[in-house]
This record gives structure tokens, sequence and C-alpha cells, in this order.
């Protein structure tokens, strides 16, 4: 897949989706090493952060079932978004979508803008017409940063996830193609 360079305004600020360059790799492993990286609500346990560089190298973190693109506005990098394909049955899929954010990024308004240029993007190149996101039920920025992005909340997936010592349960949102206007649109 390839991106476009689409730059939108946030603020007085303008967001943009870009490949992952490997210069990028040592932003990506303070996701998977720092937890004050991810924030409250994405720390795991460390990871290997060798998986980035390997992936990178295999194949730029671009594939036909995911795929991660930088967050920028010119040269500071903010974060990244991902997304992987989720069978919804023998003969179709839809997308499942994320953001992570360094914490200078966050709160203002970077991680909805992002969200909003990735729908847009996975509509344009994909033929999917269903896009999903998860988000633990304490997690209300994220939330309100999925509803201003377009989604719609379906419901609440109790006990999914496992971090820091006990189950959460998620909120499940989506978007419909349909309900996005075309990325050439006027």
């Amino acid at each position: 897949m390839e991106l476009g360079a689409r730059v939108m305004p946030v603020s007085d600020d303008s967001v943009m989706l870009r490949p992952v360059h490997e210069d990028d790799l040592p932003i990506l492993e303070q996701f998977l090493l720092d937890p004050t990286a991810t924030g409250p609500f994405q720390w795991y346990g460390w990871s290997d952060p060798g998986r980035w560089r390997r992936q990178w190298a295999e194949n730029g973190l671009l594939s036909d079932d995911d795929g991660r693109l930088m967050v920028v506005s010119g040269a500071e990098v903010h974060g990244f978004v991902a997304w992987r394909r989720i069978a919804t049955s023998r003969n179709s899929y839809c997308w499942n979508v994320g953001a992570q954010l360094l914490p200078q990024a966050r709160g203002r308004g970077i991680g909805t803008r992002a969200q909003q240029l990735l729908v847009r993007y996975l509509f344009a190149h994909t033929p999917v017409v269903r896009i999903e996101a998860d988000t633990e039920t304490a997690n209300l920025a994220e939330q309100r940063a999925l509803e201003k992005s377009g989604f719609t909340r379906e419901g609440v997936l109790r006990s999914i996830a496992f971090r820091d010592g006990r189950w959460r349960d998620v909120v499940r949102y989506s978007v419909l193609r349909d309900e996005v206007a075309p990325a050439d649109a006027p």
C-alpha cells in the first residue's frame, strides 16, 4: 500500500501519516520498553524490541494483513497508527485500528486527526466496508477521540484484555464505509 502526502490541519500544526523510516524504529521501540511512553492503558509488560526492526526489514511494517504508519507534523514524530485484518467470515474481513502517541502529543487532537486520516486511507485503498477499534472502558479520552473521528460505540466486551494483573472490559467502536466521505470529496 502506498500513502499519498495528505496533510490535514490540527490547531496551528498539520498532521500527516507516512510510512515508517528506519530512523523511526527507536521511537517505536520506546512503546515496547518504556511504560511511561505507552500511557496507562497500553502497557502490557516488556516485549521484544527487535520485532519492529525485523518486521521493518521484512516489509517496512506494511503487509496485506496489517500495517503501521507514523503520525507526524513536519519533522516532529508524534507516534504511530496501526491496523490488522480481522476475519469476519470465510470470505470477508474488516480492519481493527489503533493509535499510540508519545506523551507530549496526547490531548492536542493529534490522535483524533490521525485516526480520521487512517480511516480515509484504509477505505481509499482497501475494499473493506467496516473498520473497528477497541479501548478500555476507563479510557475516556480515547473514547472521545474515536467518537470525534466518526466511530459509533457498539458495546462492551467483558473481561477481554489482560493488563496489569486483571482482566479488563473494552468498548468496541466501528465506522462503516458509507459513513465517511471519500478522501477526494470536496
